[in-house]
C-alpha cells in the first residue's frame, strides 16, 4: 500500500481549521497509524492529519527516534488542546509541508496538552524544549497555521518568491498560479 502524500505549501487545505474528533474509530485509528508511518518515512518528528489531507484534529509526534536506527515510539494525541503554556523559546524549524526552509520560531518553551489517546482515555503531556515545539508546530497545523505564519514578513515572502519559481520550475509546461492562495 502507498504511503499517504504530505501536502505542500501553497496547498489551501493546510490554511483550514481542522474539526474536533466526535468518536475514535477503527478508521480514525487506521489514519493515526498512516500519519506515523508517513512521519517516519519522510523522516519526521510529528505530522498533523491536515498535512495528508484530512481535517481532523489528530496529532502524532515522536521527539525521541532518528532514521538512525533509534526506537519508535509516537505518540498519537486526538483533540490536542493546550492546558497551560509558558516561557519563551527560539528554535529553529522546518516543516514536511514547507519544503526546503527552515526558520527561526518563538515558541512557548513548556507547555501542557490535554487531548485523547486511541482508546478514548485522556492524557495529559508535559513537555519542554524540543518536545514542547513540536506540539505547539502540530497544533498550528491543526488551526491552518504554518511556521511560516509565525516569521517576519520579509523572510515568508522570500521563501514563497522561491516556492513559486520552485514550483514553476516543477511543472514548466504549466502555469503555476498561486495567488488564490491565503498567505
Amino acid at each position: 500500500m502507498a504511503l499517504r502524500e504530505v501536502l505542500q505549501f501553497p496547498d489551501p487545505r493546510l490554511k483550514q481549521v481542522s474539526e474536533p474528533i466526535k468518536e475514535i474509530t477503527d478508521e480514525l485509528r487506521e489514519l493515526a497509524g498512516d500519519m506515523c508511518e508517513v512521519m517516519y518515512d519522510e523522516p519526521g518528528i510529528g505530522l498533523a492529519a491536515p498535512q495528508v489531507g484530512e481535517g481532523v484534529r489528530l496529532i502524532v509526534i515522536d521527539t525521541d527516534w532518528s532514521d538512525e536506527g533509534n526506537e519508535k515510539s509516537p505518540t498519537v494525541i486526538v483533540n490536542p488542546e493546550f492546558v497551560e503554556i509558558e516561557g519563551k523559546i527560539v528554535w529553529e524549524e522546518g516543516c514536511l509541508s514547507v519544503p526546503d526552509f527552515n526558520a527561526e520560531v518563538t515558541r512557548s518553551e513548556r507547555v501542557r496538552v490535554r487531548g485523547l489517546d486511541l482508546d478514548g482515555n485522556e492524557i495529559i503531556e508535559e513537555a519542554e524544549g524540543l518536545r514542547a515545539v513540536c506540539l505547539q508546530h502540530e497544533i498550528d497545523h491543526l488551526n491552518g497555521v504554518l511556521f511560516i505564519d509565525r516569521i517576519s514578513r520579509l523572510k515568508r515572502s522570500m521563501y514563497v518568491k522561491r516556492r513559486k519559481k520552485q514550483l514553476a520550475a516543477e511543472q514548466s509546461d504549466d502555469e503555476v498560479d498561486i495567488s488564490g492562495s491565503r498567505f
